[in-house]
């Protein structure tokens, strides 16, 4: 009997020895599956809310597109156009852009005077020379709607040559105003190049085609010519100016010397009519509500460029775009 209890007790061993090893495979697979189960619910959730970022984004530019073309009824305005940061072409401060305002500004059947919301240091001469003429070409075409320039930091060098296209200018007494001049700059690396060892070799046909070539030794003749070209523009931008400003402006040799001044010196030497911000000009017009007909890039495009300026600086923590250039 005793032999008989003993292998009884051997052949069950085996067999919670299996029951064991069974429980720990299904907690194993209960917890995989518990944690695939978490996964996927947080991959969901991510997903869901890309989705609703993405369509509210959509919704925003869809939105603001509807909006940015079609200004309904107002009863009355003073349309207001911002010319901010560097003249130049591609930028909302370059000639397409302010033409287009301007544009739809005079379309509108309601908008009473056009106001140049200016704060820009300057820029290309040929843009603003474009936005010079457009201005006045539009000032022939639309009598009743006067178009003003009010200055706000800073209205200098370029950003004065589209102001002085406008009917009156305006600005604050702490503004920076003028600098009617022409600039060039640029570096000669010659004698750094004797230094290190560096020898120059470039092939041209045409005596000036390697006109102001900063590895070579300035060429006097060449050095006139540019100087000429300079003068020829700043001439261009003087006359202009003339043209616009007529005899508002005080006869003084610095005037188109370059220099630039606050504006209540600039009131005194002319450049300026007076000392006024946007809504005090809109009021004395006799139409304080203004409407903005600046050309503004849509928030898919500020999105897009946002996003990308995130990503590149995420690459830079990361180490990715050290081996990186754009040229």
């Amino acid at each position: 009997m005793f032999g008989y209890g003993s292998n009884n007790s051997d052949a069950l061993g085996p067999v919670e020895g299996d029951k064991k090893e069974w429980r720990l495979i299904e907690r194993v697979v209960m917890a995989n599956t518990t944690e695939l189960r978490r996964s996927r619910r947080w991959g969901i959730f991510f997903k869901l809310l890309t989705f609703i970022y993405i369509l509210a984004v959509l919704v925003l530019f869809i939105t603001n597109s509807a909006g940015s073309t079609s200004i309904g009824k107002t009863g009355g305005h003073v349309a207001v156009i911002d010319i901010e940061g560097t003249i130049a072409s591609g930028e909302l401060a370059g000639a397409d852009a302010v033409i287009g305002s301007l544009s739809a500004a005079l379309q509108h059947p309601d908008t009473k005077a056009v106001i140049l919301r200016i704060n820009s240091p300057g820029g290309s001469p040929v843009q603003s020379a474009y936005i010079f003429n457009e201005i006045q070409r539009q000032r022939a075409l639309n009598e009743h709607v006067p178009i003003y320039s009010v200055i706000v930091d800073s209205g200098a060098s370029g950003a004065y040559y589209i102001a002085a296209a406008t009917q009156e200018i305006y600005a604050s007494g702490a503004s920076i105003v003028g600098s009617i001049g022409v600039t060039a700059a640029g570096f000669g690396y010659q004698d750094l190049m004797d230094k290190v060892g560096i020898e120059r070799r470039q092939f041209t046909s045409g005596d000036h085609k390697a006109f102001l070539d900063p590895f070579s030794v300035l060429n006097p003749d060449e050095q006139a010519l540019f100087e000429i070209l300079l003068n020829d523009v700043h001439e261009q931008f003087i006359r202009d100016v003339k043209l616009g400003r007529g005899d508002r402006l005080v006869d003084s040799p610095k005037l188109f010397s370059g220099l630039f001044w606050t504006g209540s010196q600039a009131l005194e030497l002319g450049l300026i009519d007076g000392l006024k911000s946007t809504a005090e000009l809109a009021r004395e017009l006799g139409y304080p509500q203004t409407v903005d007909f600046s050309l503004r890039p849509s928030p898919l495009e500020a999105f897009a460029r946002n996003l990308g300026v995130s990503l590149a600086q995420a690459l830079v923590k990361l180490g990715v775009s050290q081996g990186v250039t754009l040229n």
